[in-house]
């Protein structure tokens, strides 16, 4: 293992890839661990052309930046070590997130497929409902006086006359 020494915090680039992982809260942690002990792991580091290329220790970077420091210790890697460096998926951390966030999807669509359950038998039970038809008469018709009773329609005059004597009406 190389020997850890300084490097100026300006020279090293840092891959877009790894930007989009930062979490503030991981570096204001880091950040006042340092202040109280300092830099206990060095970063590894990748010389690329001219330049230095972050390969690990993303997090401790931004600490030091956000201290207000101009170097930091890291340790120069070769592309052969850079390339056995854990991936992403495979840091238990990560496979943990993962995990986690996989039964909160599965929890998620199994409420909503219940729901869509729930509503599918409200819908299906409020069509199924028996359908009952009100009974002819004067009862169930609104339009009907109170106290009435309905009777049939005359066809002929005579069977007018007929009902009125029946009835006590006059004609």
């Amino acid at each position: 293992m190389p020997k850890p020494e300084r490097f100026p915090i300006e020279t090293i680039f840092v891959p877009t890839k790894q930007k989009k992982a930062i979490r503030p809260e991981s570096v204001a942690e880091i950040a006042e661990s340092m202040l109280e002990i300092g830099q206990q792991t060095p970063i590894s580091l990748l010389r690329d052309g001219d330049r230095l290329v972050l390969v690990e220790g993303l997090h401790r970077l931004e600490a030091c930046k956000a201290l207000g420091e101009t170097t930091i210790l890291g340790v120069l890697v070769t592309a052969e070590l850079a390339q056995h460096k854990p991936q992403l998926a495979e840091r238990p951390e990560v496979e943990a997130e993962r995990i986690k966030m996989a039964r909160l999807k599965q929890l998620r669509l199994e409420k909503e497929a219940a729901e869509a359950s729930t509503a599918a038998m409200k819908s299906v039970s409020a069509t199924q409902a028996p359908r009952t038809r009100p009974a002819k008469g004067a009862r169930d018709n609104p339009k009907a006086a109170p106290g009435r009773i309905a009777k049939s329609k005359p066809k002929s005059l005579s069977d007018w006359i007929t009902q009125q004597k029946g009835s006590g009406g006059r004609y």
